[in-house]
């Protein structure tokens, strides 16, 4: 029986940023990767900063000579941390990514994530406009993982969010047992769908969660670096995004920012091309599992609805 070889895409969060161990960052990916049978080929390609652009002109053509069976593309808060933040763009090369991946007879792992605002505990008039924009990645996610059959996690609401136990330092990535947590609910769909043969990862953490000493280290050295980073590229749009926040609800008429955005993300659907079922070679199960297929996706729009104009509306 051959083995499985699964490689992951994506940023710091597959990286594993917050699950560190003796040889570095390990992460949600590479805990679930024996889950998966034995004998797993495991390769990590995500990197800390990634958007989708990197995702679709480096990572793809590197997990796609590897010939995989199952590729997880994890991927977009970046994206929406940009000034150049497009929706557009994001969607197209999803889907590209998508599609290539299909077209090898890959299975996509997918997930929606949480806005940053939210979990950063930002102000509502400077959260809204990233939850805005993270609200219209994960539709487009909602969209083409099901237009494309992936095995897809809904890791964007629920109580594990609160749950401040399951996250590091910085607020924006899960900690060990987060991590353990996302792996956790992988290996139940994928068991669902018949391919996940092994044991379940361990909810349990292997390592002492870092003290307050050493969080409070990490944001004055990394994390400030990180948020002076991010400053300089997105503060000043930001805060024009917030004063149009402030200047709509005070009119009442904020929902006209979520009907453009919603907008938005559907012409950045209905603009992508089509893609023939045909043109997708039958996925390579390995002998002794089932097709993944995984339950379908809700191809909905969640929160409030899809969501993200660069510039408000006058």
């Amino acid at each position: 029986m051959r083995s499985v070889r699964f490689v992951a895409l994506g940023d710091s969060l597959t990286e594993g940023v917050g699950d560190f161990t003796e040889d570095g960052p390990r992460g949600w990916a590479a805990l679930l990767a024996p889950s998966l049978g034995a004998g797993t080929e495991f390769t990590n390609l995500a990197v800390s900063g990634a958007q989708t652009r990197d995702v679709l002109e480096r990572q793809t053509p590197a997990a796609l000579a590897l010939r995989p069976d199952l590729v997880a593309v994890v991927v977009g808060v970046n994206d929406t941390l940009r000034h150049t933040f497009d929706i557009h763009a994001v969607a197209a090369r999803l889907d590209q990514v998508y599609a290539a991946c299909a077209r090898e007879g890959a299975t996509l792992l997918t997930a929606c994530l949480p806005d940053p605002g939210a979990m950063l505990g930002l102000p509502s008039a400077l959260a809204a406009p990233l939850a805005r924009r993270q609200r219209a990645v994960n539709a487009v996610v909602h969209a083409l993982s099901d237009r494309y059959g992936a095995v897809h996690l809904h890791a964007s609401d629920g109580g594990w969010i609160a749950d401040r136990a399951l996250w590091s330092a910085d607020r924006l990535h899960p900690g060990e047992r987060g991590h353990r947590r996302l792996a956790a609910r992988f290996h139940t769909l994928l068991t669902a769908a018949g391919h996940a043969t092994g044991r379940p990862p361990s909810l349990e953490p292997e390592f002492p969660a870092p003290t307050r000493t050493a969080s409070l280290l990490w944001l004055a050295t990394a994390g400030t670096a990180w948020v002076a980073r991010r400053c300089r590229d997105l503060l000043p749009q930001l805060l024009r995004l917030a004063l149009d926040e402030l200047r709509h609800n005070a009119r009442g008429t904020g929902a006209d920012l979520d009907a453009a955005a919603s907008a938005a993300v559907a012409a950045a659907l209905a603009a992508l091309p089509e893609r023939a079922h045909a043109e997708r070679r039958p996925a390579r199960t390995p002998a002794g599992a089932h097709a993944l297929t995984g339950p379908p996706p809700r191809a909905v729009l969640p929160g409030s609805g899809p969501l993200d104009l660069e510039a408000g509306i006058s």
